[in-house]
């Protein structure tokens, strides 16, 4: 039997692999109020080599917290930004795959294998009205030859490297994800119904899509952009996929993925109206505020854990350049903005954690500290066993902030509709 992915699924990273019972005691506290959501304990290879971790700590993690919480649902752990040179070591551990072809995106196909495609796909070209959209789209074979040059090439490597990982685990047992968003230009949503339809023909039973979506999603801070178009073209995507699973065959569980979703609290209320309207499911990835909120508890707890996040803030602002430049596309810093590290030395543990919660209306709020620290986690893991064991110390504040973050600031709005900034 085919392994298939719930309705509505929560992506939660976890650095240093202590907060799964936390996180999953959010997921707990929402299936209490009605609403099943499936945990996916994500960790990227660019994480394990930045900590050091071994790729199947992140199983024995996430199965440590269903086991001793009894979470008797399913659980999943995403192999994150995968391609066929990194894939190997996630083959014992995971069953969701995040495959990553952002860099094939813009590699042009072979001229007669575009035109066989175009010729493949003439259903579209016209005026096509679907529901759902407004507007009908409007597609030529030369929007569709041209959509195809920017693209095919990426999907034909999503079904090699699918292929790849079938040819060692088994057809059915993972879940597929195709991940677009690492690249500059977002998708229409005419060239999102042209990628699936040739998803479609490559056979990859895929069951989550990761466009660009216009605007930022900058790494632990709320989007940025115009909210109503988002939700225009949120909607419109929710449409484009309804009708590709018709008309070629996908997944019938299909549904959009929203990377470095975090604390995108302005497109909470948006998405949630738009999946109470259709009845669609939804993936969404939290990524790093897990690790903030290691901090937040550090600080909360004081002494000896307070003086360890004054430390790592003043080594990330010493490397800032450093750790800045692999995510230089995700985040924006104001140099000025961040304070000295002699002034936050003086910090108290409300001063601190009040740069650092993600609470915009809170005059001491600081998104400048929060994606530099964001980060910065190379730092704490640097500090290796010190950093650990402080975690442990501080156990119940971090824990209490993990649950907490992932609970009210994301799973009620999103799903409940509370909370909504």
């Amino acid at each position: 039997m085919a392994l298939v992915i719930e309705k509505f699924s929560f992506g939660v990273g976890d650095r240093f692999a202590h907060q799964g019972k936390a996180q999953l005691a959010a997921i707990m506290k929402a299936a209490e109020q009605g609403v099943e959501i499936v945990p996916v304990w994500n960790k990227s290879n660019r994480e394990h080599q930045t900590i050091g971790s071994e790729v199947a700590s992140c199983r024995a993690a996430a199965d440590a917290a269903v086991r001793e919480l009894g979470w008797e649902k399913s659980h999943y752990v995403d192999a994150d930004h995968i391609n066929l040179e990194i894939v190997d070591p996630f083959l014992d551990s995971s069953n969701f795959y995040t495959i990553d072809v952002a860099d094939a995106i813009g590699q042009p196909s072979d001229a007669a294998e575009v035109e066989a495609f175009v010729d493949s796909v003439s259903d579209l070209v016209g005026s096509l009205s679907i529901e759902g959209i407004s507007e009908p789209l409007e597609m030529t074979r030369e929007t569709i030859a041209a959509t195809a040059n920017q693209y095919l090439k990426a999907v034909q490597l999503a079904g090699e490297i699918y292929r790849y990982i079938v040819s060692k685990n088994g057809e059915g047992t993972f879940v597929t994800e195709v991940s677009m968003d690492e690249t500059d230009s977002p998708q229409t949503p005419p060239e999102l119904l042209v990628i699936l339809a040739a998803v479609a023909q490559q056979g990859i039973p895929i069951q989550t899509i990761a466009p660009k979506f216009t605007g930022r999603f900058n790494k632990g801070v709320d989007y940025v952009g115009d909210v109503n178009q988002f939700e225009k073209e949120f909607e419109d995507d929710l449409a484009v996929i309804a009708y590709a699973v018709k008309q070629y065959g996908l997944p019938g569980n299909l549904k959009l993925s929203v990377h470095s979703g975090s604390d995108k609290f302005s497109i909470y209320g948006p998405i949630r109206r738009a999946l109470e309207k259709t009845g669609a499911g939804l993936h969404i990835k939290t990524a790093g505020t897990t690790w903030l909120e290691e901090l937040i508890g550090l600080a909360e707890f004081g002494g000896e854990g307070l003086e360890l996040a004054k430390e790592v803030y003043t080594q990330a602002f010493e490397n800032s350049e450093a750790l800045c430049a692999p995510y230089a596309t995700v985040i924006d810093i104001d140099p000025a903005c961040l304070p000295q590290p002699s002034d936050v030395a003086g910090w108290t543990s409300s001063q601190y954690v009040n740069a650092l919660r993600h609470n915009p209306q809170h005059p001491e709020f600081n998104s400048s500290f929060r994606q530099l620290l964001h980060v910065g986690y190379k730092i704490a893991a640097k500090m290796g066993d010190r950093y650990l064991d402080m975690l442990d110390t501080c156990e119940e504040a971090i824990s209490r902030n993990v649950t907490e973050n992932l609970y009210e600031r994301h799973l009620k709005p999103l799903f409940l509709g509370e909370g909504e900034s």
